[in-house]
């Protein structure tokens, strides 16, 4: 008989437990946000990832009443920021803006990575995409993409060029060509396109992979020249860029984009509520203004399409990564 009664109350107080823990969960939920939100971008101020996440952080941290903090972590092409990411707590106050070399490429190269991009983190919505710029000085004697490949080739006079990291989009689409062309440009890896484009206009390296963002302003201002853009076709703000497809290389194509991430197993609901702010921020007439006027068009996605997208990437970079044999 005890032992009946007991066991009826052991039941009843672990249902009482659950019913009571959903409550505790949906009202932390219906308070979401009530502190201000970390959005760790992997690379340092200046460059196209940092110009993204701060443009998008305004009319984001409008609709969720909370501030969204912007918070450098550069270092190993994304990965550190994407590190910091994956061992947070999953409550929705650390978010991600990462981007096509830390979840897609990064895991392929030498050593890997310590987290794994399709399980450590739960996708909340695209965010942005856009193309590399190949940029020379404007005072440079390089004037034209064959005239950069020619340069590249000669044995005597080393070619430098930079990105924004190992791994990252600009790499990448630099050892793309270099594999098509057979040059042999040494790669400079920088902690961000920022410290990269500075070297740059410096003249310590010759040329740079840079993402659009980082290069329109730099070419409209009459410090570099353009000698190609890595995407299908020419950028908006760019229209007398010719592609690398117009110039003697088919099929070519290395385009960027960055996605907003958050710790996996943060609570669908709060999955749900981000992703419905970072929609809403991307079809917001200014920011779109703005993202546009710095050459990148805005990516809104649903979760799912953000994981499908992720893990389609994810499989095509390491192919390339694996026929370029860093």
């Amino acid at each position: 008989m005890l032992r009946s009664i007991g066991q009826k109350f052991g039941s009843f107080f672990m249902a009482w437990v659950c019913i009571a823990g959903a409550a505790a969960q949906t009202e932390s939920v219906e308070r979401f946000p009530s502190k201000p939100i970390r959005l760790i971008v992997g690379f340092a101020p200046g460059g196209g990832t940092d110009s993204a996440a701060r443009t998008i952080a305004v009319k984001l941290s409008s609709l969720l009443g909370q501030t969204v903090v912007v918070e450098n972590r550069a270092g190993a092409g994304g990965n550190i920021a994407c590190e910091a990411i994956a061992k947070a707590a999953p409550d929705g106050y650390t978010l991600g803006l990462a981007n096509v070399g830390s979840m897609a490429v990064n895991p392929h190269m030498p050593g890997g990575t310590s987290y794994d991009p399709l399980k450590d983190f739960e996708m909340i919505s695209g965010g942005v995409t856009f193309g590399n710029v190949l940029v020379v000085r404007s005072d440079s004697p390089i004037k034209t993409l064959a005239e950069f490949i020619a340069a590249a080739k000669d044995k005597d006079k080393p070619l430098f060029y930079g990105s924004a990291g190992l791994g990252s989009a600009g790499h990448l689409a630099g050892e793309l060509l270099q594999s098509r062309a057979g040059t042999m440009a040494e790669h400079i890896n920088y902690k961000g396109g920022g410290p990269v484009m500075t070297d740059l206009l410096a003249g310590n390296i010759q040329a740079v992979f840079a993402s659009a963002p980082t290069a329109v302003p730099q070419i409209k201002g009459g410090k570099l020249r353009g000698l190609a853009v890595t995407g299908a076709k020419r950028e908006a703000s760019l229209p007398d860029v010719p592609t690398m497809a117009e110039q003697g290389f088919p099929k070519y194509q290395a385009t960027n984009w960055y996605g907003f991430i958050a710790p996996a197993r943060t609570p669908a609901a709060i999955v749900t509520k981000l992703n419905q702010a970072i929609v809403a921020s991307l079809h917001d007439a200014l920011t779109l203004e703005r993202l546009n006027g710095a050459a990148m068009a805005a990516d809104p996605t649903t979760p799912q399409e953000m994981r499908d997208f992720v893990a389609l990437e994810f499989e095509t970079w390491g192919n390339v990564v694996r026929a370029i044999k860093f």
